[in-house]
């Protein structure tokens, strides 16, 4: 199975539309103010607007007011939902899109019931824990705290780079990557030869 690739925390069209070029799977945008790729409404319009066919977008969100998911869903054309909070089942399937829910991870995390109880979700998404972090670190986590045998689609994010990204693909078999910070050339801003090291690092591994 190929290893897909989701890029997060696009501020700028021109990035996007680079990442689209390049063949990234999915693009992320952050709609969580004290992120420094967050993003308004306006601006993730025209990042969506601008993109080609068969790019997923997914629309990130922490603890957010279901009145605001509905806002910006109402506004900006979002094919999938990620979750980086304490939403519940529950909370996470209001909305009727798809949802990956992010899971930080600690050396206690039961992943086989976390799973159960987000069976409905479209994957997990793990990431790296830092106290009052919600992603976007640029840390990893021990990748051998992931059970074998999950049942969910694995997405792994968590200090991924071009640097590390065939044996991320080698060592866990994901269902994709997600990556920010390691093709940054600042905070909420792409460097372009680093995604493309990134995708064609990772497809080569797959």
């Amino acid at each position: 199975m190929r290893t897909r690739v989701k890029i997060c925390g696009f501020t700028q069209v021109e990035d996007a539309l680079a990442a689209a070029g390049l063949g990234v799977d999915a693009i992320g945008l952050v709609f969580y103010p004290p992120s420094p790729r967050n993003v308004s409404i306006s601006r993730a319009k025209a990042i969506v607007q601008a993109l080609p066919a068969f790019v997923t977008v997914v629309g990130l969100f922490v603890d957010a007011e279901p009145a605001w998911i509905d806002e910006v869903l109402a506004e900006v054309n979002i094919d999938c939902l990620q979750f980086h909070g304490d939403e519940t089942p529950e909370e996470c399937k209001l909305f009727g899109k798809p949802y990956i829910k992010a899971i930080r991870m600690k050396p206690d995390t039961q992943l086989a019931e976390i799973e159960q109880h987000y069976a409905g979700a479209a994957g997990l998404l793990l990431d790296a824990y830092h106290p009052g972090v919600q992603g976007g670190s640029g840390s990893g986590f021990d990748w051998d705290m992931i059970p074998p045998d999950c049942q969910l689609p694995i997405i792994l994010a968590g200090g991924l780079s071009p640097d590390n990204a065939a044996l991320a693909v080698q060592r866990v078999r994901p269902y994709a990557l997600d990556v920010s910070s390691g093709v940054e050339a600042a905070k909420g801003i792409k460097d372009a030869a680093k995604m493309a090291d990134f995708i064609r690092i990772t497809n080569q591994a797959t």
